[in-house]
């Protein structure tokens, strides 16, 4: 019988830290950029909702051929160049606010462009994975991406907070743009040995690539059920993204500082949750840890609309800091384990399609929803949108414990 290979296997550390340091970047403009909406623009939740449409706009227009594309070639310098792209990009929204030319129209061009990039990205870097670490090790090595994710937003919404406070949203970007140039660095430092596309092989047919991947996540993969209940998550998620910092920055009326440190909540409920990931997993399966993490994020919104009922009082940002610990934690429990599955189940082949076709279809459910949510917000009351929210999570809990997916280890 031979040796279980050591953890974390050559190559990870450096790729973990560029994905730390450019994660804890990436929450600083979140936060920066919902501020610079609602505060410095005089935006709503309706246009919270076209920035976050413009956001994972790129997944819904080109996600599935980009996932063809990328299994096409070796990953590392496709993740190089998109971390460079998306440094110059952000690099565009504190230029444009000294030009005094930043208007929402064009923060949604760059978010848009910033977001095409990222899939680019994102599709490299998961793929890339199954390439640094061995099967048997997918798991902790997802547990430890989220759990340092989970620090990133813990401490990115603070740090985003204070830096807005001092130089302003459109300034504080500028901390992300310069976490991909380290991210970039870190990839391009990382030794792994990467398969070239094979000649003599079968002619590339972008069509054809596609269909494959499509075939293979909603066919005998046995990925199908995740999948549409990702899908349906996602759609609760995009609801909720658009109405909490506007139920927070106006209907509890939290400053900026205060907001980023009740979202900083989420990010240590994400450690707690990613540290305890594993030990789930061994206890209730991979099917039942991630259904288990459903439930406690259909809780979590219920604290956060519950935040409504003390306005004006401390208890509002605690019941919301709550729900967004609960939130998170529910994220780390669940990550690694859906990322491990959809990876042990699929060949290396198919690592790209495979994950850009659920992350399309994902961020297609963003697209789509958020302006509604953001239109059904500012017609109905955010509260209304919340409890949407809450029946769409429980929903999704009730998908997954009906069917056979409930008993899935791996």
């Amino acid at each position: 019988m031979s040796a279980e290979p050591p953890f974390p296997p050559p190559g990870f550390r450096r790729f973990w830290a560029g994905e730390a340091v450019s994660g804890l970047g990436s929450y600083v403009t979140l936060l920066a950029l919902q501020t610079l909406v609602v505060l410095d623009l005089g935006g709503g939740a309706a246009q919270l909702g076209w920035v976050s449409s413009a956001r994972w706009l790129p997944y819904l227009v080109a996600g599935l051929a980009v996932g063809a594309l990328v299994d096409r070639v070796r990953r590392r310098p496709v993740m190089i160049t998109s971390d460079l792209v998306r440094a110059a990009l952000l690099l565009v929204i504190p230029a444009a606010w000294a030009a005094g030319l930043l208007t929402l129209p064009l923060l949604v061009v760059v978010v848009a462009g910033f977001g095409a990039a990222s899939l680019v990205n994102d599709a490299a870097s998961m793929a890339f994975v199954p390439r640094l670490v061995p099967r048997v090790h997918l798991q902790r090595a997802h547990a430890r991406i989220d759990g340092a994710d989970a620090v990133a937003q813990t401490a990115g919404p603070a740090l985003g907070g204070l830096l807005v406070r001092v130089v302003g949203a459109p300034l504080a970007v500028l901390a992300d743009a310069v976490t991909y140039v380290f991210s970039a660095v870190m990839v391009a430092t990382t030794r792994v040995d990467e398969p070239r596309a094979g000649a003599g092989g079968p002619v590339p047919h972008l069509r054809r690539e596609i269909a494959e991947g499509v075939r293979w996540v909603y066919g005998p993969s046995g990925l199908a059920r995740l999948a549409v209940a990702t899908h349906v998550w996602f759609a609760a998620n995009a609801v909720v993204s658009v109405v909490v910092p506007v139920w927070a920055l106006r209907e509890l009326g939290l400053s900026p500082a205060v907001f980023g440190l009740t979202t900083a909540a989420a990010g240590v409920g994400g450690l707690l949750g990613a540290s305890v990931s594993t030990a789930a997993g061994r206890r209730l399966g991979t099917g039942g840890a991630i259904i288990a993490a459903h439930a406690i994020v259909t809780v979590a919104v219920v604290a956060t609309a519950t935040a409504g009922a003390a306005t004006g009082t401390v208890l509002a940002p605690a019941l919301l800091g709550v729900g967004q610990a609960l939130y998170g934690f529910s994220i780390g429990l669940s990550n690694s384990h859906e990322m491990s599955y959809r990876q042990a189940l699929t060949p290396d082949a198919l690592q790209a399609r495979t994950n850009t076709t659920m992350r399309s279809f994902n961020r297609a459910v963003i697209v789509v929803v958020s302006p509604l949510a953001g239109l059904l917000a500012d017609r109905l009351g955010l509260a209304p949108a919340l409890v949407t929210a809450v029946v769409i999570f429980a929903g999704v809990v009730l998908m997954l414990l009906a069917s056979p997916f409930r008993h899935a280890r791996i």
